[in-house]
């Protein structure tokens, strides 16, 4: 088995690499959410059925647009709806 040594000039050089990806990693920006979801798509985020996406359609909850027998959901509206039933917790629990 060979041995290598690793010189001080060999971390700086991997140190400087390491900060290099960090800061790109964190530069990234986060990956833009679709603005329209297809009805399955919803169903999946939702985790609910098609009757119940049908009734959230129907009773008005949920906006949408047709285009050709497919529904498209503003992923801005699902937001809403989200944060608009949002319950807020007592904490009871550790007071």
């Amino acid at each position: 088995m060979a041995v290598q040594i690793i010189t001080i000039e060999d971390l700086n050089e991997f140190r400087s690499l390491l900060l290099n990806d960090l800061k790109e990693i964190i530069q990234c920006k986060p990956q833009q959410t679709k603005q329209w979801l297809k009805s399955n798509e919803v169903r999946k985020l939702l985790n609910i059925s098609p009757g119940t996406l049908q009734n959230l359609r129907i009773n008005g909850t949920l906006s949408y647009t047709k285009i050709g027998g497919i529904m498209y959901y503003d992923n801005t509206d699902i937001d809403k709806l989200l944060n608009g039933n949002k319950v807020k917790s007592l904490p009871t629990l550790f007071k």
